[in-house]
């Protein structure tokens, strides 16, 4: 009876304690624009009581009066309200201002950057429009510390170089793993930057492991802008520019300058007869003929609109751009639709769709030839007509090497080539519980390029054949597919997300191409040529799985702590070594947020370490198998003749990374991060080469290992707070170091890679070629290096051959980096952007054949910088030997002559706007109106004495395209 009744009096209490505690429900709103916020966490504080706002915004959570729900979301400051009497709490809440608070994308998910353990870069769309280029990689230069962007074309449509933290592979791929929307790409994405919201780049293993073997040299994530609920918005942005060739340092003799050049020879009677003062009548300026100012068009067309159940984001876009040097012209049209569909209360559908399609016309003029054509030969004859120098009658003189006029063929020939990308997305979302969702990511990218080359029966190369015809045209096929579940859960101080994955895709390429011989001036079909030439082809594919997860910890925002493990399988490896292993742990602490912590002055104070394995695969799709090439043909049929020895046990590169970052922040204004990583890579794939006795050419082999270092800064010093009519004045910077150590190779011996070296112990960019001393002060003639290989006794010699090949620097930069300044007042907006690169040296190869000491006479040279001077006579300490006609010595072959300062400081961009009042543009109807003029690449201070010290990541100068310097005006108005 007393158990009965005990039993009842429980039974009784947990009624009335129910019964004690009110239904509590509201709508969450945006402050600002007053549209519901869904999927915001609401917590009854110091319990583990939560709920989560629909697509609505609505909510409803059990509480008693007196307790505090907590309503928190990504993006927004949080907010608490205490429980009273009322049974509807409605709460706006606002969005976050405080860097602290900003939402970064970081791998498969995203997270406050208060929170982010990782080494990780964010840069936002105002910072991706400010340089007028056709494409995002560009944009990136100078903006994210650690992150090298090398532009070694200023080719319109060329794309640049990019390394992440330095070189963790010699054969293996080096460049970074592009992100779009959750999908990883095929190489470097050609977008739109006017499409992109933001770009993330993950740098240390913590970020990147997820992305396994495709991480190891690092991730660059792009978000692409997505429609805001009930912000029905039409943007126009429109902007004309014009380019200029920038010829940097480098300048070539005029007429008077090469007469000079050639009675300074110290050998006249090699001279041909006919070089006398009557050369002096011709000036020709190759340069003012072959160049001009390009001109650049980016016009940009984006809508923007949403409800509770469909939100939408379309943008159009056309892009023309004409090059600094003639006859060479890029268009690429771009079409974006993001959508999201609401279809009941759990389940959204994500479809997305981009396409854009270029075209190239080159009948570009030969920079080679502005550099090597002389200024004595005259194109055209008296009439105007372009003239062949090899049909010259006795009377005229062509002085330039090889008899050829570029612009006789120019008149015939051409190429033009064709390109068309389609990404298209079917991705969804389900929230199977309050804290628990399925996200479906599904792509499809397919790529199609064509093009043809003429070379018409009258040009030059065309009477061998009669003309010939060239067409080609290649094709991709990828598909990618990530089916996932992410968790994500407060539990008082407690914060836990968590995912789940399942990933695959695959790469199909087919190739074709054919030449035809014979054919009639201006026919472009290929089945007019009379005979068919050679036809040529090829089809490869590839394939990965993988299956990851990832989870993410944190208590009361002070503690931190993330892991993930992923697992790869990749088709280029044997059986043995299909499948890798890589993983990540990283931790955090808020210092700031501790109770002991309470220096007013300091706003964070955190500290981050991680430490994780990522792999890196070969570039070669098989080169685990024996392969055999069928190009050889006997008794008229395909002959098989062995070409790669297969190699089975091949496994992956791994690259174990350690990152240490300290986040500070002063006084509300000023931030700084700092970095150390370490990347340790071993099993470095290489190809090997076999000698021909072998019978094959060669085999990839897992061979050493290579050490990267650095350390990243970044700060930001907001000088005075912007406000909405006074002054406001932000800095920024960042600062990178990288320095490589090969530390394993097989059998510890060198690699000579002919003006590099692989060595253990040695930056892995070493330069090694013969060491120039400089010029005999006697004689004039060149001076090498010796170095005896018994006792190292080093030594003079003047013959070339008998000099030490040897160490003689590297190309690696001592520190890289960027910083700007941004001014606001008003209307008005000022903002510049510098980007540098010091220590290092550029090899400047062309100087071989335009700064030869009399090697190329039928080329024309360079002029002498200043500080350079030419021997002449005995004592002269000259940097340059004597000139002599048909050169002295070997003077201008491979040595360390050649090798410059890389170092530069450039103004990458400057832009000037004003964006009228609102008083003004409400009575117009319009929602913002903008008017700017941008200058890019205006300055550039440099010691080097090439057209551009952006050679390349690898350090060679040769004839590139300069980057050239740019003038535009540009409009921004949204209705």
């Amino acid at each position: 009876m007393i158990k009965l009744l005990s039993n009842l009096f429980f039974a009784l209490f947990l009624v009335g304690a129910a019964f004690s505690q009110n239904e509590i429900t509201g709508v969450v709103t945006d402050s600002d624009s007053g549209s519901p916020i869904p999927g915001v966490t609401v917590q009854v504080k110091g319990t583990s009581i939560g709920a989560v706002t629909d697509f609505d915004g609505n909510y409803n959570i059990m509480g008693d009066v007196g307790e505090v729900l907590v309503f928190s979301y990504l993006g927004f400051s949080p907010k608490e309200v205490t429980i009273s009497n009322e049974r509807i709490i409605n709460v706006s809440l606002q969005p976050s201002t405080s860097e602290l608070d900003e939402i970064l994308v970081v791998g498969y998910t995203e997270q406050k950057k208060s929170s982010i353990t990782s080494a990780v870069s964010e840069v936002t769309s105002d910072e991706l429009t400010d340089v007028t280029t056709s494409d995002v990689s560009t944009m990136l230069q100078g903006k994210a510390a650690g992150v090298q962007v090398v532009q070694g074309s200023g080719q319109p449509g060329s794309l640049p170089s990019v390394r992440i933290r330095g070189l963790t592979s010699i054969n293996g791929g080096t460049n970074p793993l592009w992100v779009v929307d959750g999908v990883i790409v095929h190489g470097t994405p050609n977008l739109n930057p006017n499409e992109v919201e933001s770009i993330s780049v993950l740098k240390d293993a913590s970020a990147t492991a997820l992305y396994g073997s495709r991480g190891a040299n690092g991730v660059v994530v792009v978000t692409t802008k997505q429609a805001r609920l009930d912000q029905n918005t039409l943007r126009v942005s429109s902007r004309l520019g014009y380019s200029y060739f920038n010829n940097g340092n480098f300048e070539t003799m005029n007429s008077r300058q090469l007469y000079d050049y050639y009675q300074s020879f110290g050998n006249p009677n090699s001279i041909p007869e006919g070089v006398d003062e009557g050369v002096l009548s011709n000036d020709y300026d190759w340069f003012e003929n072959g160049t001009q100012t390009g001109v650049i068009q980016d016009h940009n067309l984006s809508f923007t609109g949403g409800n509770d159940k469909s939100k939408t984001f379309l943008s159009l876009g056309y892009y023309n751009e004409t090059g600094t040097l003639k006859g060479y012209k890029y268009d690429r049209v771009s079409a974006r639709l993001n959508h999201d569909y609401k279809v009941g209360d759990k389940l959204t559908l994500k479809p997305k769709v981009a396409v854009n399609y270029n075209k190239r016309n080159n009948r570009q003029h030969s920079l080679y030839a502005l550099y090597t054509y002389m200024p004595w030969d005259l194109p055209t004859d008296e009439e105007g007509e372009i003239i062949n120098p090899q049909n010259l009658q006795n009377a005229r003189v062509w002085y330039g090497r090889d008899n050829a006029n570029y612009l006789y063929n120019l008149q015939f020939d051409y190429s033009n080539s064709r390109e068309f990308n389609l990404f298209s997305n079917m991705d969804l979302e389900y929230q199977i519980l309050p804290d628990l969702k399925f996200i479906s990511t599904n792509s499809v990218t397919f790529y199609y390029a064509d093009g043809m080359s003429y070379t018409d029966p009258k040009s030059t190369a065309g009477l061998a054949n009669n003309g010939q015809l060239y067409k080609y045209s290649n094709k991709r096929i990828t598909n990618f597919t990530n089916q996932m579940l992410k968790y994500s859960k407060d539990f008082g101080a407690h914060r836990l997300n968590a995912l789940l994955a399942y990933e695959y895709q695959d790469y199909k390429y087919t190739s074709n191409g054919a030449t035809g011989y014979g054919i009639v001036s201006g026919t472009s079909i290929l089945d007019n040529a009379a005979t068919p030439g050679a036809v040529s082809g090829t089809t490869n594919d590839s394939a990965l799985q993988s299956v990851l997860f990832n989870a993410d910890y944190g208590y009361d925002n002070r503690y931190l702590a993330q892991f993930s493990v992923r697992r790869d399988g990749a088709s280029n490896f044997g059986k043995d070594n299909q499948y890798g292993t890589f993983y990540s742990g990283s931790l955090g602490w808020n210092i700031h947020n501790e109770s002991f912590f309470n220096i007013e002055t300091i706003d964070q104070l955190k500290l981050r370490a991680s430490y994780g394995a990522v792999g890196n695969r070969p570039a070669a799709l098989y080169p685990q198998y024996d392969l055999y090439s069928l190009q050889s043909t006997y008794n008229g049929l395909p002959a098989p003749s062995p070409y790669q020895y297969g190699n089975d046990d091949l496994a992956w590169e791994i690259s174990y990374q350690t990152n240490i970052g300290i986040d500070t922040r002063f006084y509300d204004r000023i931030a700084l991060s700092l970095e150390y990583y370490n990347k340790d890579t071993s099993d470095l794939l290489y190809y090997v080469s076999l000698p021909s006795t072998s019978g094959y050419n060669g085999y990839y082999e897992n061979i050493g290992g290579v050490v990267n270092k650095g350390f990243e800064a970044n700060l930001s010093v907001t000088i005075f707070p912007h406000t909405q009519n006074g002054f406001g004045w932000t800095l920024t910077g960042n600062m990178g170091t990288n320095s490589n150590e090969v530390t394993e190779l097989f059998e510890d011996a060198d690699i000579d890679r002919g003006t590099k070296l692989s060595r253990v112990g040695e930056d892995y960019n070493t330069w090694f070629m013969r060491k120039w001393l400089g010029v005999d002060p006697d004689t004039g003639s060149p001076l090498w290096e010796v170095v005896d290989p018994e006792n190292g006794e080093r030594s003079e010699t003047t013959d070339y051959n008998a000099a030490t090949k040897q160490i003689v620097g590297t190309s690696t930069p001592d520190f890289y980096g960027g910083f700007s300044s941004m001014m606001h007042y008003k209307g008005f907006s000022l903002s510049a952007n510098f980007n540098f690169s010091k220590g290092g040296y550029i090899y400047h190869s062309s100087r071989e054949l335009y700064d030869a000491d009399g090697a190329y006479p039928t080329y024309n040279q360079q002029v002498l910088q200043d500080g350079w001077s030419r021997w002449e006579e005995p004592g002269d300490m000259a940097t340059h030997p004597q000139a002599l006609y048909g050169g002295n010595n070997l003077s201008n072959k491979t040595s360390s002559r050649y090798l410059e300062d890389a170092s530069y400081l450039r103004m990458r961009n400057i832009r000037l706007g004003y964006s009228f009042p609102k008083v003004w543009l409400n009575n117009l109807k319009l929602g913002s109106f903008e008017l700017y003029i941008t200058g890019d690449n205006l300055l550039t201070l440099t010691d080097f004495s090439g057209t551009d010290p952006e050679v390349g990541i690898d350090g060679y100068a040769s004839s590139q395209y300069p980057v050239s310097k740019r003038l535009a005006f540009g409009v921004n108005v949204s209705f």
